[in-house]
């Protein structure tokens, strides 16, 4: 009975955890904008960057990737961002319209696109 309660119970944060269906538009979004931060971590990566709007103001979005060992195969390294790059990154903005979105893909300052979008190539 324990075995059964506790596999309940473990199973309900692992199945919260993964609703990007729910978290996330369907569409995706393109941004210019300028590296802050890059995690390189589990459970999740994640990328801080900033974006002006055509009004002049900065607006800092958030962007979450996968862990490490998934985000490696799209072409992410632990050392791929520095603060201060100028990219242009895709994401699926969250459903809320706050400044926050599943990566998909960033096009790099050389030109290289790392990431999954729509199936491209990313650059190694």
């Amino acid at each position: 009975m324990f075995a059964v309660v506790a596999g309940l119970w473990l199973a309900v944060p692992a199945s919260a955890h993964h609703t990007a269906s729910t978290l996330y538009a369907e569409k995706t979004v393109t941004l210019k904008g300028t590296v802050k931060m890059w995690l390189w971590s589990n459970p999740h990566c994640l990328l801080t960057f900033d974006v002006k709007g055509d009004d002049g103001q900065v607006v800092q979005w958030l962007a979450e990737a996968q862990a490490p060992n998934t985000a490696y195969t799209e072409g992410y390294r632990a050392n791929i961002f520095k603060p201060g790059d100028e990219v242009t990154v895709t994401v699926r903005p969250a459903a809320t319209g706050r400044p926050f979105g599943l990566l998909a893909q960033v096009v790099l300052p050389d030109g290289r696109k790392v990431g999954n979008l729509r199936g491209e190539a990313a650059a190694q």
